[in-house]
């Protein structure tokens, strides 16, 4: 590690700076096939005036909001149950993990995963009354419960598939207990620069995304980076949805190991 994360480690290790408790949160890595060169993924590049992952290549998310718990009647799918189970967390938690995953997928992505009914799914959402419930969500105006009833829609849980729970390091001073889900971008929906959070964004295969950052050309946090590196050995999208069903998901949670004045963060 170099720079201010590895001040903050180094204070933490030294025992200057206590953990901070993580907030839940939720990410979705976006899938496309392409007639060649494989699948991609979708990934945007954090402004570097935001308070936490300055300057990071990521997948759409963000942190559970207060609403996102509420949205029990307006779900399809697997229960909240099976996500709980297969992320070890409560029911409750579950629910709202997946909730957030897409509310904020549609707030920085334009990317709707929901539906008027069990078997459909939203075919375009690039219009202004689209575009005025995106922002009105991005900004708290509207819950995404009530949302999802004005529109008549219900949250389509099954479009996504868990993929990994990580948990920031306890030296950050921003924390977050993060669940990663893989989802297909829906038939007839576009992605778009829509979110102020982001200053690039860009579809690219996933051993791309990895072969920049080891490079030097991208900067990534070890969730992105290893779910990148991890992606790339699939030839197709259904092939990582249908991964996604058969793995097992352990928590990780990085650590630091201090040697004289250097800081390493670990993932094991």
């Amino acid at each position: 590690m170099t720079g201010r994360m590895a001040e903050v480690a180094l204070e933490y290790a030294r025992g200057t700076r206590g953990p901070t408790e993580p907030r839940p949160a939720a990410t979705v890595i976006l899938l496309r096939d392409v007639p060649a060169g494989g699948p991609e993924v979708y990934l945007l590049r954090r402004q570097r005036t935001m308070a936490f992952a300055a300057g990071m290549t990521v997948f759409p998310g963000g942190r559970v909001d207060a609403t996102d718990s509420s949205v029990a009647d307006s779900w399809s799918g697997p229960p909240p149950a099976w996500f709980a189970s297969r992320l070890g967390c409560s029911v409750e938690t579950a629910a709202a993990y997946v909730a957030a995953a897409v509310r904020e997928t549609f707030e920085e992505s334009g990317v709707l995963l929901a539906g008027p009914s069990p078997d459909a799914v939203v075919d375009d959402t690039t219009g202004a009354d689209w575009e005025a419930d995106r922002v009105a969500l991005e900004t708290r105006a509207v819950g995404f419960s009530e949302f999802l009833h004005r529109r008549g829609l219900v949250l389509r849980a099954d479009l996504l598939g868990p993929w990994a729970h990580w948990i920031t390091p306890e030296f950050e001073p921003k924390r977050y207990d993060t669940a990663f889900f893989v989802a297909a971008l829906p038939a007839g929906q576009v992605t778009r620069d829509v979110t102020s959070e982001s200053d690039q964004v860009t579809w690219i295969r996933p051993a791309d995304a990895v072969a920049a950052v080891d490079a030097g050309e991208v900067l990534m946090l070890p969730p992105t980076y290893l779910s990148c590196r991890e992606l790339s050995q699939y030839d197709d999208v259904a092939a990582m949805l249908d991964a996604a069903g058969e793995r097992e998901i352990r928590t990780i949670m990085p650590t630091v190991r201090v040697d004289g004045d250097q800081a390493y963060l670990e993932t094991t």
